[in-house]
Order: C-alpha cells, then structure tokens, then sequence
C-alpha cells in the first residue's frame, strides 16, 4: 500500500480493487424471496433423466444493495471512452453521441425481426438506403453492401469481390501486394482468399517506396492495398501515380478505410483511383466499439464491381416501394441477414445530424488535435515521420529505452497511473519501440493538454526515477500480468477456500 501511494499521481483514479460478490453477504442474505409453489412437485432426478445436480450450487447470498454495489464498483474499474481519453492510433476512438443510441433504441428499429415482410420494414429499408447513398457519395465509391460485421471482414469481401471479377475476366491472378505499414488483418485477408501477400517496404518518408511496388507488380497481382492516409498518420501524395501504377497492369487498388476520419469532407477514396474500400462505422461514424462488438464494415466499389457485391441489397424498385435484390454477379451472402442493423442506425443518425459541413469538420479537428499533440511530445520523444501529420502520430520511446532502459510498454502501463488508456504499442513494426497516437476530434484542448502533461512527466520519470516506470502501475485492480498466461491458462471460476 505504501508503495502505491508513493508512485501515485495526484491526479490517479481510484480502481482499487474489491472483495468478490462471493465474499460478501451472509448465508440469511437474499435479494427476493419466491411464492410458495402450488403446484404437485414432480422428482427432479426423473425429470432430468437422472442427470440432477447431487448438491445445490455455490451461489452469493447477497441483498439487492450488495449486488448493485458490486456492479457499480465494476462499472469504475472499467476504462471507456465515457471515463477518460482513450488515444488508440488506428481504433478512432471517439465519443459516441447517446442521441444516437436513443435513435438505434426506437421501438420501430429495435422491435423488428429479419424475417418479416418487406412490406412491414419499409422505414427499416429507407434507411438502409438511405446511408449507403450516403457512404457513396462520401467515399466516391457507388456501390455499396452493409453486411459485413467489421472492418477486416469488409477487407475480406471486397478481396472476394476482386476475385470474382478476376476470375469473370479469365484469370483469379496469384498475389497481392501490401506495404510495411498495413494493418496485419491484410494479409490475413489476403490469405484467406487464396492469395500470396508480398509485402513491399516504405520509403525514408514513411510512404509507398513508388519504385519497389513498380518493380512488384505484374499481370499475376490481384490487388494493391493500402491504407491512406497509412498508420504512420500520413497522406499519401503519391496516390495517383500508385493506383494508375496498379490498372495499369490489370489489378485493383484496395483502399482500407480504417483512417477515414482524417480525411471526411476533403477527399474521397474514388476520387484517388481506388476500387473498393471499407468504412468502419464503428470508428469514423461514432458506433460504439471496442471488447469484440458491435462493428460495422460497408464496402464501397466502382460502379464495374456493384454487381459483384453480396446480397441481398436493399433496393428501390421502380414499381414504387423497397425491397431486397439481388446483384446480378452476386458473390452470396457474407453475414446472415442484412448487417448489424443497430450499429447501422447509430450511423445514419450521426451522418445526418452532422451533414457535409459538420464531417468535414470532424476531419479538420482530427486533425489539429493530433498536430497540437505532437507539436508538445516531440521534444521529449522521437517522431520518425512529419513534419506535420494527419488524424494520427507514430513517437518512437527507442531514446528512453537506449539511455535509461525504460521501453514503451513500461511508459504505457505508467500511463494507466495518471488516468488514461495507453496508445496503441509497438505498431506499427517499421517505427521501434512505436507509441501510436489518435486524439480524435471529441477531445477538448483541456484534456489533449492533459494528456501531453502525463507523457512529459512520465519521460522525465524514465530519466531520474527508470525503476518506477518500469514497477508500473500502481493505481490498477492488479498489477503486471502474464498476458501469455493468462490468454492460455485463463482463471475464471471462484472456488471456495480449501477446494
């Protein structure tokens, strides 16, 4: 104890940690009490085909008050963007806004069931078409399916699609080419749909070397995927010559969408020559995310790829009214239904609250937040690439590792002591010892300054003071982790003392 409250910042959370709901209550203790049973009993062990439990489950005997202090004391030791910064680069960690959840919430959307009618769903089905109009006119893109669950599984279908189009014009191709900065789900897309990755490196500049993909590519590429602006936070202005470089010999240029938010209102992905994209709206559109769920990837394709898209669609007949079709090249189903309708909702309200001029905005915020943010780091930290970036920054923590020992991932979990969910770590791999930063644009300038207070007094800690950086934290529910450990041997189950 003496420890923690010596190596805790003033401005520290309380997330300590609490008797389980196990070791509280008393065996008299009950939350309810059941009516008495009017009705014969039947033998339990008969019912159950002689598989009824031989003694009654270990369960807390807790009053209500007990209970919903356990879970409000949970609730506090969670960490949301709703409790405090949350700086992920690449993850667009944003406020999500309740209207929208109260939107998602309306008896009309939330009581529907996939199966019913067409005739029943029309408002259902407006906004469906209503928000893939939207996404095709803000990514440049016509096309649009709203099935896939998450943005690597949009990565995945608009590989698919690619590969049906190859394969209608008489050749699926061999390879596809990814540079060093990609997101690893790439790849793995890549992989899945039967291709070889061939990996290209960055230039000095922290973008596409145009020489090394030139020298790459040939008629057995499929595709070229890139991320733009990529993961180091930076705009590609090479981007024509690269996807005029990529048709020139038959292949499709794959935009990965995940860093859309830099860019809303300014410029589109169709406009740069790209075929396909995915959005995730559980980043750039403000849904919620995050603990595996819920997520939403839309593809986006050129008007020759839509009818190589999943189906079915939502579509406007011309006999009036709204239906589901299907396209005419269809690669089938991706997702069971029609797409993760709630997180689609929450979506189409926050477009249209926002409008052309708002996104826009939200581009132009992103990205002053991140710039004001390293314009106060990078005295203390090594930035690789700028001088200016986007939306995001990579830093490097390679000066604190090489004259004080204290590595990046000692720098994050202090981090966790002064209040504020870590970066993304050591990604991505060209950048050593790699702090990935994202303010996003639902900060406020008191707590991007925060923030940048927390970072400069821990490298100032890394100089005079290595060990305690290296000791944190100190303020969590539990300390250091074997995370190997742990995602193999999980320990989930209470047991009583002495079983």
């Amino acid at each position: 104890m003496t420890e923690r409250l010596d190596h805790t910042p003033a401005v520290a959370p309380v997330r300590g940690p609490r008797a389980l709901i196990f070791e509280v209550g008393s065996p008299e203790s009950r939350c309810t009490e059941a009516p008495a049973i009017d009705v014969p009993l039947g033998k339990i062990d008969a019912l159950l085909g002689g598989r009824a439990r031989t003694a009654p489950p270990t369960l807390p005997n807790v009053t209500e008050l007990e209970i919903m202090r356990h879970y409000a004391h949970l609730a506090t030791m969670n960490f949301g963007v709703d409790s405090g910064m949350y700086p992920l680069g690449s993850c667009t960690m944003k406020y999500n806004p309740r209207i929208n959840e109260d939107a998602c919430r309306l008896p009309g959307f939330a009581g529907l069931h996939p199966y019913q009618p067409e005739e029943t769903v029309q408002g259902a089905l407006e906004l469906m078409v209503g928000l893939a109009d939207a996404l095709g006119e803000i990514s440049g893109l016509p096309g649009v399916t709203l099935q896939p669950a998450a943005g690597a599984h949009g990565e995945l279908t608009a590989l698919m699609v690619f590969r049906a189009a190859h394969t209608a014009a008489g050749n699926p191709r061999k390879k596809v080419i990814v540079p060093d900065t990609a997101h690893g789900t790439n790849p793995a897309s890549v992989a899945m749909c039967g291709w070889e990755a061939v990996t290209i490196p960055s230039d000095e500049r922290g973008l596409v070397d145009i020489d090394a993909l030139k020298a790459a590519l040939d008629t057995d590429v499929a595709a070229f995927m890139l991320t733009n602006p990529n993961t180091v936070g930076l705009f590609d202005p090479q981007i024509l010559e690269i996807t005029e470089a990529v048709h020139s010999v038959g292949a499709f240029a794959y935009c990965d969408g995940a860093n859309m938010n830099a860019i809303l209102g300014k410029a589109r992905p169709g406009d740069m020559g790209f075929d396909a994209l995915h959005i995730n709206l559980h980043k750039t559109f403000s849904t919620p995310h995050g603990g595996g769920g819920p997520g939403s990837g839309p593809v986006c394709v050129t008007a020759d790829l839509a009818p190589f898209l999943p189906g079915p669609l939502p579509v406007a007949f011309d006999s009036g009214g709204l239906g589901l079709g299907w396209p005419e090249y269809s690669i089938g189903r991706v997702r069971s239904f029609y797409g993760n309708f709630g997180v689609l909702v929450r979506a189409y309200a926050y477009i249209r609250a926002l409008g052309g001029a708002g996104l826009t905005e939200v581009a132009e915020q992103a990205v002053l937040s991140a710039n004001y943010l390293k314009s106060r780091l990078e005295t203390a930290f090594e930035v690789p690439y700028g001088p200016t970036c986007m939306h995001e920054f990579v830093m490097s923590g390679e000066r604190q590792k090489a004259e004080n020992g204290v590595r990046t991932l000692d720098m994050a979990k202090r981090l966790l002591d002064y209040g504020f969910h870590p970066p993304t770590v050591y990604f991505p791999m060209l950048v050593h010892e790699a702090l990935m930063i994202e303010p996003t644009e639902t900060e406020p300038l008191s707590a991007l300054d925060a923030f940048a207070d927390a970072m400069l007094a821990i490298a100032e800690e890394a100089a005079s003071d290595p060990e305690l950086v290296k000791g944190a934290p100190y303020t969590t529910p539990v300390r250091r982790l074997d995370e190997a450990g742990a995602a193999r041997n999980p320990d989930l189950r209470w047991r009583p003392a002495g079983e």
